[in-house]
């Protein structure tokens, strides 16, 4: 994720440097005993990706003077090689043909290669997290736990008596924030912050992770400039909180959008209809209402944090992930 903030510039480029000394060191550490592992491998870190768990990583390792920069590297390397190794089996489990653009690994090669890759980069990860102590591997395997347990419950869905919003905001949190806060924590274990700073930068990664992927649920719908074809989710029939809203609303006159939804829509003349009744809809400013909510609640995390170039471009960053949706 590029980092357009307004604090100090020699801060920014040192922020730079370190994210590019990671993504140098990435593509190695997927490197296999042959050409094919290779290929699988590194097909989806190549793609590219905003990189949004090293940024957290490295700037929260900004806090404080004197973290090791190797290890502050090994760190931002091990959550990014768990995200990478959950996309692979993500795209398993959804049938996904593209990913970041570019082919999706299981179209190009077969869920069964996309799924070990998956598991080889995880393995990678966790050879990573062991040269860092004890303590970052506990904390990588409870992530990842619940990174699993979040997407067996978006796979099984809610229980008939369950709230739809708030079993999304859970699956959401599981799925999306608890890597992101242990991104955050793991930059504040390695510039050694007290357990305090560590909690709340936790809960600002939570936060924020929720914040991200919230956005990106109104991009879907109402953003044409993102490069990413819009209303992606609606023809899918994949359920997100602004679709979920118009489904809880009794309102008569939302009966034909709650019909489009929730369901594979193949007509492009009823995804335009949906797009255009979603996008007219009050559920998609509430929707920004709950993106603005979460974000101040993750401002709020970082004041127990040192004044610093960090601390602002924590702030800055939730600004522009907001921005992203507005």
């Amino acid at each position: 994720m590029t980092l357009e903030i307004g604090v100090d510039s020699t801060f920014t480029q040192s922020v730079a440097d370190r994210l590019q000394s990671i993504e140098d060191r990435l593509a190695a550490s997927a490197f296999g005993d042959t050409p094919f592992v290779t290929e699988a491998a590194t097909h989806i870190i190549n793609a590219g990706g905003k990189r949004l768990r090293p940024l957290l990583v490295v700037l929260a390792s900004q806090l404080y003077d004197g973290a090791d920069a190797d290890a502050v590297e090994r760190a931002a390397m091990v959550v990014e090689l768990t995200h990478v190794a959950s996309l692979y089996h993500d795209d398993v489990m959804d049938e996904a043909d593209l990913r970041r653009g570019a082919e999706s690994a299981n179209h190009r090669w077969s869920n069964s290669v996309a799924i070990m890759v998956g598991d080889f980069l995880f393995a990678r990860a966790s050879s990573i997290v062991a040269t860092l102590g004890v303590e970052y591997v506990a904390l990588q395997a409870d992530t990842f736990a619940r990174l699993v347990q979040g997407q067996i419950a978006e796979t099984r869905g809610p229980s008939g008596g369950d709230d739809r919003v708030a079993h999304y905001l859970q699956v959401v949190a599981d799925k999306t924030g608890s890597l992101i806060a242990t991104s955050a924590r793991f930059g504040g274990m390695v510039a050694g912050a007290p357990e305090p700073v560590q909690r709340a930068l936790a809960a600002f990664g939570e936060e924020i992770g929720v914040v991200f992927q919230l956005s990106d649920d109104i991009i879907d719908i109402a953003s044409d400039s993102t490069g990413k074809t819009p209303g992606t989710d609606l023809r899918e029939g994949v359920w997100t909180l602004p679709t979920l809203l118009v489904r809880a609303s009794a309102d008569p006159a939302d009966a034909r959008l709650r019909e489009l939804i929730g369901r594979r829509i193949d007509d492009p003349g009823e995804l335009a209809e949906a797009l255009a009744l979603m996008r007219a809809h009050p559920a998609l400013a509430a929707a920004r209402d709950e993106v603005d909510r979460r974000a101040q609640l993750a401002k709020e995390h970082l004041a127990v944090l040192p004044a610093s170039a960090a601390r602002e471009a924590m702030f800055e960053l939730c600004d522009q992930i907001v921005s992203r949706s507005s």
